[in-house]
């Protein structure tokens, strides 16, 4: 399987990735704007999604909102 962001780009497990729109994160008060990095990510069993850390909190995006940096 593999995993791309919104461009196409291929994902790899500790890439670098930047939001392309402001996100919402459902069971937290935690607002993600446009433009943040998030940096080692890792790859999830599905293609859509992958996990990365945000302070303390796990969270899994959708790879749509994503652009590799």
């Amino acid at each position: 399987m593999e995993t791309k962001d919104s461009n196409g780009t291929l994902l790899n497990d500790g890439d670098s990735v930047q939001l392309i729109k402001d996100l919402k994160v459902k069971g937290s008060s935690l607002n993600l704007k446009r433009g943040k990095t998030l940096k080692k990510i890792h790859l999830t069993d599905n293609p859509e999604h992958i996990e990365c850390r945000e302070g303390k909190t796990t969270m899994v995006l959708k790879t749509c909102f994503l652009k590799k940096v």
